[in-house]
């Protein structure tokens, strides 16, 4: 008779720390050290600093919090066949009318991605799918209304970026269409989201989405209120002296600093050193490329498509935002 070994012990999973309890260690932490905190606060420079944060925060966490949810609806409940239906047959036509389409469907960089792939997957022409991968998080309602609240009485600045945003987004499109080769681009292989009922994925994606981006925002807004107090004033005004510079600079800033392009608006009229047109850059440059768009490009449709996408989209978007802020700003 052969001894039955004694079945496994399972092993108890391991305590992972979490957010609440991160938040908990920080609230200590701020407790024991009120004292010497209390001092250092009180500091000029900090105090503009805090200032500068707290004031781009508030201002842009209700249009971001309202454009993730709008655009998990988007992703989760619209099919993802209902653009294929609704786009023209014909590449030429299907582009613009992708980017036009941005224009009424709100959306995030985030979800603007994934969602692009999707449409791919259905059969939706690459070119006329990227147009609104571009299109989407520059020019949805949210982000022009938000654009609006940041530069109050400045209805030109709305005007100008969504029209350079629309300008980049076809243009993008149609050189796609001329000049894109089949090898550059991975085909996606699943959607975002995918196998999930539709409560469940709403709820994470606006989960995934607040988290992720407003991280982003956190960082923007830190860094940005960095630039009002640390950056010295004269080496502002040298770069803000040289139109084209200052166009570039702010670019660069926007692929850096990889805000949510429901909260990039106010970012940038925090930005008074730069011209109207530098600013018009930066806030038409961050939803078109960024970091973490680069790494969810290459992720989604491959490294060979990023590589060559980002740079090409960079280049053009700084040269429509310089020629629509010399006519409209």
């Amino acid at each position: 008779m052969t001894q039955q070994s004694d079945p496994p012990v399972a092993e108890k999973p391991r305590r992972r720390i979490g957010s609440v309890e991160v938040l908990a260690a920080v609230l200590v932490l701020v407790v024991l050290f009120r004292g010497p905190l209390t001092e250092s606060l009180s500091a000029p420079a900090l105090q503009t600093w805090l200032t500068v944060f707290v004031s781009v925060m508030t201002q842009a966490i209700p249009f971001l919090v309202f454009g993730v949810v709008l655009s998990a609806v988007i992703a989760v409940f619209v099919p993802p066949s209902f653009f294929a239906r609704a786009l023209p047959k014909h590449p030429a036509l299907a582009v613009p009318t992708a980017g036009v389409a941005g224009v009424v469907l709100p959306g995030c960089e985030c979800a603007s991605v994934p969602v692009a792939g999707a449409l791919v997957r259905r059969g939706v022409t690459p070119a006329a799918a990227f147009a609104f991968l571009l299109a989407s998080p520059a020019v949805n309602p949210i982000v022009l209304v938000s654009t609006a609240v940041a530069f109050p009485g400045q209805p030109r600045v709305v005007i100008a970026r969504a029209l350079a945003s629309l300008v980049v987004a076809c243009l993008m499109g149609w050189l796609w269409q001329a000049f894109g080769k089949g090898s550059w681009l991975r085909m996606p292989s699943r959607a975002h989201l995918d196998g999930m009922d539709k409560w469940p994925a709403f709820w994470a994606s606006v989960r995934h989405d607040v988290l992720h981006a407003g991280g982003f925002l956190v960082i923007g807004a830190a860094s940005a209120a960095v630039i009002a107090v640390v950056v010295p004033k004269t080496w502002l005004a040298h770069l803000a002296a040289d139109p084209f510079v200052a166009i570039v600079v702010l670019g660069l800033l926007a692929v850096l600093l990889s805000i949510c392009s429901e909260a990039d608006a106010f970012v940038a009229a925090s930005l008074t050193q730069f011209s109207m047109t530098a600013r018009l850059a930066f806030m038409v440059v961050g939803p078109m490329i960024d970091l973490k768009l680069f790494a969810m490009q290459a992720g989604i449709f491959g490294r060979g498509f990023a590589l060559r996408f980002a740079p090409a989209t960079f280049v053009l978007a700084i040269g429509v935002s310089a020629v629509v802020g010399t006519v409209l700003l």
